[in-house]
């Protein structure tokens, strides 16, 4: 490139910026059409709930999924396992101590293609109830589309356990499992590119 003038130079930068602008796509949750719910153990059947308050960004590079990223935070208040009782013990000390450590969060490290199209492969840290763990995720890119709405709208999904010993979050033991299901589905909102 030393050959080149720096106008010529300038221009391809901008060509290249231009491009790299094009190829990322910036999302954010929809949240009253995504869900983050979860399934435990209760002696011998699962309890199901949900958290309704959470926010995402998501940075979606098609032909650069390396280049990916993702950033989720759960307000731990906001779980629901339509149980009013139940809910207020889950907030308490005994469980996810939500004055204490009100969110929950997750934030990526490394986005890989999976096997198949569509499919990627998240490494990122978990924080919950103070404690932080690296986790392998799973993740479904379901497509991209303009809606209605004229907004471009894109899907997610994954599936994955933790356990709750993990965290410090061992309460009881031998009536409450150990293991939490976990299921996020995402319906996103692309952010106006710059």
């Amino acid at each position: 490139m030393k050959h080149l003038s720096r106008f010529t130079r300038g221009i391809l930068a901008v060509l290249l910026m231009g491009i790299s602008l094009v190829a990322q796509d910036v999302y954010s949750a929809d949240v009253t059409h995504s869900d983050v719910s979860f399934k435990i153990r209760h002696l011998l059947s699962k309890t199901a709930g949900r958290f309704t308050k959470f926010e995402a960004e998501i940075v979606h590079q098609p032909k650069n999924i390396s280049a990916s990223s993702v950033t989720f935070t759960i307000d731990a208040a906001s779980i629901n396992t339509d149980n009013v009782s139940r809910d207020t013990h889950l907030r308490s000390q005994d469980f996810f101590d939500a004055l204490k450590y009100p969110t929950l969060s997750f934030v990526s490290r490394k986005v890989s293609a999976g096997s198949l199209p569509g499919q990627m492969t998240v490494i990122g840290d978990l924080t919950m109830h103070g404690v932080t763990q690296t986790l392998t995720i799973p993740v479904t890119f379901l497509g991209s589309q303009t809606s209605p709405f004229k907004d471009v709208r894109a899907g997610f999904e994954t599936t994955f356990a933790i356990n709750r010993y993990d965290f410090g979050m061992s309460y009881a033991k031998g009536v409450v499992g150990e293991t939490v299901e976990i299921s996020i589905n995402v319906e996103a909102i692309q952010k106006p590119r710059k």
